[in-house]
């Protein structure tokens, strides 16, 4: 089997070095993965193996993700506002420095509320969406996803409550939590979002993301009205058994864009960690029948 030549790169965007994977021919489609939390690109690695061959895969770091650059967050003197229309702003202006143009979108987590401001600002460049546990219906939104959307600025021990979810164990139980079978969950993935996490200044920065939060449950009546209005080729794959992002919640799509496909699997909200093989088949297909 043929394995792509991955190449680790920074760009420059606005003052920030932001961190990308990327593999694949320069003049294929491209495929433009947006991480989650508390993760980075390397999330992506057994899916750009597989599909970074025929396809040109994009990945970038987000602000204060991975190994980007993390600027001092405004709420601590800097002058970065970790928002995630500021994400969604800094990935915008990635996309143009690399000229990618046109491009199917993978949304996982936070890749949901980035991509779908992609979306939004420019409709014209989506060729198609792929998305796996990144929610837009209220009814996707467990308990403990409802109570972290609750937690904003002003609100009495927000903040402590907020740096408890960033340790260790909860960082490992975001990876194994709904696995059908922990030994397929590596845990390189898991140690490396918690060395990011720990270094300095990085909690500051999810802690003002996770309060900017509840920004985009306000924004799903107008993210749901985007997918009704442009009905774009839609791929969604979901782990099930996701203790954050309910099933109903991938259901929901097919609401807007009845056309769209739909595969769950018996696994959590880091499906990719069991499921790389088959949701990379239906990628790779998804792209073959919409490409052109």
């Amino acid at each position: 089997m043929k394995l792509p030549t991955i190449r680790h790169r920074h760009v420059d965007v606005d003052g920030v070095r932001v961190f990308y994977r990327e593999a694949g021919p320069a003049d294929a489609t491209t495929l433009l993965l947006l991480h989650g939390f508390p993760s980075s690109s390397q999330q992506f690695r057994r899916l750009i193996d597989a599909l970074g061959t025929r396809w040109r895969v994009v990945a970038p770091d987000y602000p204060g993700f991975g190994h980007s650059d993390a600027p001092t967050p405004a709420s601590a003197g800097g002058s970065f506002a970790y928002t995630f229309d500021r994400l969604a702003e800094v990935i915008d202006a990635f996309c143009a420095r690399l000229g990618l143009g046109r491009c199917f979108l993978y949304l996982f987590d936070f890749g949901g509320p980035v991509g779908m401001r992609l979306a939004e600002a420019h409709p014209e460049r989506v060729a198609g969406l792929i998305v796996q546990n990144a929610n837009t219906y209220e009814e996707g939104l467990s308990p403990i996803a409802r109570e972290l959307v609750a937690m904003r600025a002003g609100v009495d021990g927000a903040e402590d409550k907020l740096a408890g979810i960033l340790t260790v164990a909860m960082t490992r139980a975001q990876y194994e939590g709904g696995a059908a079978d922990i030994e397929h969950v590596a845990p390189d993935g898991w140690l490396l979002d918690q060395h990011f996490l720990d270094r300095a200044g990085r909690a500051r920065i999810q802690i003002d993301l996770a309060l900017d939060y509840h920004r985009n449950v306000e924004r799903y009546p107008a993210w749901q009205a985007w997918l009704r209005t442009h009905r774009p080729p839609m791929l969604v794959v979901w782990g099930r058994n996701d203790a954050f992002f309910l099933e109903p919640g991938a259901r929901a799509y097919l609401r807007d864009v009845p056309d769209a496909e739909l595969h769950l699997f018996d696994t959590g909200h880091f499906a990719l960690e069991e499921e790389a093989p088959r949701i990379a088949e239906l990628v790779d297909a998804f792209l073959e029948r919409h490409a052109g």
